[in-house]
């Protein structure tokens, strides 16, 4: 009886530790990793460098070719090759300048500033989903190591039962059993194999949030230091939501209005935006229909003749233009393919909103359920099962129970828990992934923080 109680004690103590509070240390809080995975994410950069090369080209579109200059030697002799022994030779000096069709200049830059305006629209998608990304890597990482604070606060109640069952048997107190012994080292064993699958799991999310948080130009230094390092806090983050003003409407499942939100989703704006570039297209495929001019200018000078008289130089200006007859098989062509091009780019657009209202559809629903588990183990499954292993507890100690019983019983309450923190990751993960579809890619690590 006295090896009971003592394990009793034991168990006390542990239940009373469950919720202490890791080391402190320096960790890695979620808005931290979100923040450094957006600031070190070449992408951004390599965007922001397409957007003003898309402007500079903008600036050069503008502008008009460059004059054309021609110097030659015209009507040389070829019997004597003398510059002064005919009067038809001539040098000569000329300059062109070629103007581009109608207000081709002018829409061709309107064009280049129309694509350069998605890039800030693209970058705003991309630091959301950079958001959602380093979210779920970082959430698995915290999944993992709760559920490795988890099984080991528990391993250490199973060492205790061990022993007592061990202390037991020996003394030959109590219905223990070998097997019982057997029984409580196989648990064990089961136990540090899930440790190291845990351990295994939280390496390879690591290895995995790496890729967002490391800067290439330091990769190794950072790849060690964070291997070395990085721990997170023992509190769950606390993620605000950004759907809260369109709940009616998903819960009403109100295709209408979510399609409307989602018509000022940066994703979508960018392909919007990318419209009217098409569209300029268009008008710039029509200025085909009118004609190229040109202008040329030419001084040609005469030297004087064998006898010293002067000759007169000659000037001569010209205009050129072509003429756009024949246009079935080119300007109309040009057009019509501008037109279906912009077409294919409205189709793109309308089935980027139908998939992200699938996507918010299908995550909603499945964030419901989730809300559903949360509650049923919350308020039946985690007491039930607690209330289970002390009733076993208790009644092995009075003498009244099985060994076998008391172990199945804390392994269910474990695997109990366990479930529960999966249920609440999987909620944040959900309302994470639900949150981009409602996000502009602006000040989203201020929605982030420690409860």
């Amino acid at each position: 009886m006295r090896y009971r109680i003592a394990f009793l004690s034991i168990l006390i103590m542990l239940m009373l530790s469950h919720n202490a509070i890791a080391n402190k240390a320096d960790f890695l809080t979620l808005e931290d990793a979100i923040a450094a995975a957006i600031k070190q994410d070449p992408w951004l950069t390599g965007s922001q460098y397409r957007e003003d090369a898309l402007l500079a080209s903008s600036v050069s579109a503008s502008s008009l070719p460059d004059p054309v200059v021609s110097i030659g030697l015209a009507n040389l002799p070829t019997d004597g090759f003398a510059f002064d022994q005919e009067p038809m030779t001539q040098l000569k000096a000329g300059v062109s300048q070629m103007f581009p069709r109608g207000d081709s200049l002018d829409i061709k830059r309107k064009q280049l500033e129309e694509l350069a305006k998605q890039h800030p629209i693209m970058r705003k998608d991309r630091v959301a989903k950079t958001t959602l990304a380093v979210s779920v890597k970082w959430l698995e990482i915290f999944r993992a190591q709760q559920t490795i604070s988890l099984i080991e606060q528990d391993r250490a109640l199973f060492e205790q039962l061990g022993d007592v069952a061990q202390a037991s048997y020996s003394s030959a107190v109590g219905k223990v059993r070998q097997q019982d012994i057997v029984r409580a080292q196989l648990e064990l064993t089961r136990l540090d194999d899930r440790l190291t699958k845990l351990h295994s799991q939280k390496e390879q999310a690591l290895a995995e949030l790496l890729e967002w948080l490391s800067d290439d130009t330091t990769w190794t230094s950072n790849q060690m230091r964070y291997k070395q390092m990085v721990s997170l806090p023992a509190a769950t983050p606390s993620i605000k939501p950004l759907y809260a003003d369109a709940e009616q409407a998903l819960n009403s499942r109100d295709t209408q209005r979510l399609a409307h939100v989602l018509v000022s989703h940066p994703y979508v704006l960018a392909i919007e935006q990318k419209i009217r570039a098409s569209k300029t297209g268009i008008e710039l495929a029509k200025q085909q229909y009118k004609p190229q001019w040109g202008v040329n200018a030419s001084y040609a000078y005469r030297a004087d003749d064998q006898l010293d008289r002067s000759r007169a130089d000659f000037i001569s200006v010209g205009v050129s233009f072509d003429v756009p007859v024949f246009t079935s098989n080119k300007q109309d062509q040009d057009v019509s393919a501008a037109i279906s091009q912009t077409e294919a780019i409205k189709t793109e657009k309308r089935l980027a909103i139908r998939s992200l209202l699938s996507q918010l559809q299908s995550a909603y629903a499945s964030h419901l359920r989730l809300l559903q588990r949360e509650t049923l183990y919350q308020t039946d499954i985690l007491v039930q099962m607690s209330e289970q292993a002390e009733a076993s507890l208790t009644a092995y100690t009075n003498d009244d129970g099985d060994f076998a019983e008391v172990v199945r019983a804390r392994i269910a309450d474990l695997n109990a828990r366990i479930d529960a923190l999966n249920i609440e990751i999987d909620l944040l993960k959900s309302r994470s992934q639900l949150n981009y579809f409602f996000s502009d890619g602006q000040d989203v690590t201020h929605r982030i923080g420690e409860n």
